[in-house]
């Protein structure tokens, strides 16, 4: 019996369904992308992905000590374009949770963020959060985007998913 969930098999859930939500929002009137959310630069359901996939990809960055890369000028026209982050980020988090040695998880680390200021914590603390921070902001996006007429035809539960027997 295992008593874990790891991060291989979390990274499993999180990028099939990211890969559902890419196509559903393929399928859908691009003018979904600006259905209002929050407040602030994460106003709109593309202000809200952009960042999750932008947090994403600046912790891998981090991750792998690669330079860390601007929340500036992220592209943002298309959903193609919003999802291209995703994809970029994930594969450097892939290749981090793939080939860390032991060590490498207990890493501290110390950097500067873009709204919560300096932050630390270990390499496994930072993975933990990319992927809890995506899950969390997955939701505020579904239930925005049901609450105005947008439901998705799937049931976005792990226990639903393909990635975990």
């Amino acid at each position: 019996m295992h008593d874990a969930l790891t991060f291989t098999e979390l990274m499993g859930y999180t990028g099939g369904e990211t890969e559902r939500w890419h196509a559903w929002f393929r399928e859908q009137d691009p003018a979904v992308l600006d259905v209002p959310i929050g407040e602030g630069s994460r106003a709109t359901v593309r202000g809200l992905l952009v960042h999750t996939f932008a947090v994403e990809r600046r912790y891998a960055d981090r991750l792998l000590g690669d330079p860390v890369t601007p929340y500036e000028g992220l592209p943002d026209r298309t959903v193609d374009e919003i999802f291209g982050i995703f994809h970029e980020g994930r594969a450097k988090l892939k290749r981090f949770v793939e080939t860390a040695k032991p060590e490498d998880w207990e890493r501290r680390m110390t950097f500067q963020t873009i709204t919560a200021g300096e932050l630390s914590g270990s390499a496994r603390k930072v993975v933990a959060h990319a992927f809890l921070h995506g899950i969390r902001h997955w939701a505020q996006i579904a239930t925005a985007l049901r609450q105005a007429g947008h439901p998705q035809p799937w049931m976005h539960d792990i226990l639903m998913s393909d990635a975990l027997v």
